[in-house]
């Protein structure tokens, strides 16, 4: 790929360009590409909206169900669309039912959400090959979702079923320089949907979005508030859901970029909130005026 570098406009600025956009209707299954998304306090429409739980609503993830990759996710008109070859389709109203209340946490944070019913359950049981229940919940319409990190994302963040925060920003140059970094240790580079970003873009340095402090469209501003710590899930191939077991590119990554403050795990992309905006489309092709942090 060819980075596209704009001239500095203002001290500490630089033009960015977004490349892709990525919705993930349900936590840990599939993505849909964006041309266009719209940008809510909560993420970007549809993101996230739903997730599986365990019979004892146990959030579940690619970490210990790694066939989750292979579920296809489709927003049609009144639905999102689930399926996967062989094992037919979903339908889940966007309205959402009634179901039971089930109690599930995200990490730290406690949340209360409606099961999607016993339909549902079962055919994820099936697709996933679960030997288990299987359940599909939605948030509660009473229910917001306070984030842990309040002193990182601001005491106002919220969002649905996303890990730590509405957005995830990535940046082509970094993938670039982990897949040399890859190559030149006799092993496979890995494509950016390892990363499930939201939000891509080119125009900076490897690794120079960790030091952004805001990027900034015509009609709506994201904050970059942190390095996203990475986990498992990019060591899945998300078209086979094979788990790489010499933990690449996790290991790769770690050496070349850790946490901040903590060198045994890597950071990859940069959480972020929607600053203002509420409302506006993002699209690919958009320029973005990034400022660096103070």
């Amino acid at each position: 790929n060819i980075i596209i570098l704009w001239a500095t406009c203002k001290e500490h600025r630089t033009m960015i360009e977004i490349t892709a956009l990525n919705i993930y209707p349900v936590k840990s299954m599939k993505g849909i590409p964006q041309r266009q998304a719209r940008l809510t306090r909560l993420g970007l429409e549809h993101d996230r909206r739903w997730m599986v739980v365990r019979e004892n609503g146990r959030f579940v993830t690619q970490r210990d169900l790694a066939a989750l990759a292979l579920v296809h996710t489709h927003m049609a008109e009144d639905a999102v669309v689930l399926s996967r070859p062989g094992c037919g389709e979903i339908r889940v109203p966007l309205e959402g039912t009634h179901g039971d209340t089930v109690q599930t946490r995200v990490w730290n944070d406690d949340c209360t959400t409606r099961d999607e019913g016993s339909e549902v359950s079962a055919w994820l049981t099936a697709t996933l090959e679960s030997p288990e229940r299987l359940r599909l919940v939605h948030m509660a319409a009473d229910f917001e979702r306070i984030l842990g990190k309040a002193n990182l994302m601001g005491p106002d963040t919220t969002t649905l079923f996303a890990d730590a925060a509405p957005l995830l920003v990535a940046n082509e140059s970094s993938l670039e320089r982990l897949n040399r970094e890859l190559t030149a240790r006799g092993l496979v580079d890995v494509p950016m949907n390892r990363f499930r970003p939201n939000i891509v873009v080119r125009g900076l340095d490897a690794f120079a979005e960790h030091g952004m402090a805001s990027l900034e469209g015509e009609s709506y501003r994201l904050g970059l508030r942190y390095p996203c710590e990475r986990c498992i899930v990019p060591t899945i191939d998300q078209d086979s859901a094979e788990r790489n077991h010499g933990w690449q590119p996790y290991m790769t990554l770690r050496d070349i970029n850790p946490m901040p403050g903590n060198d045994k795990a890597p950071a990859f992309g940069q959480n972020a909130v929607l600053e203002s905006g509420d409302g506006r489309l993002v699209r690919v092709g958009d320029r973005l005026l990034g400022e660096a942090k103070a």
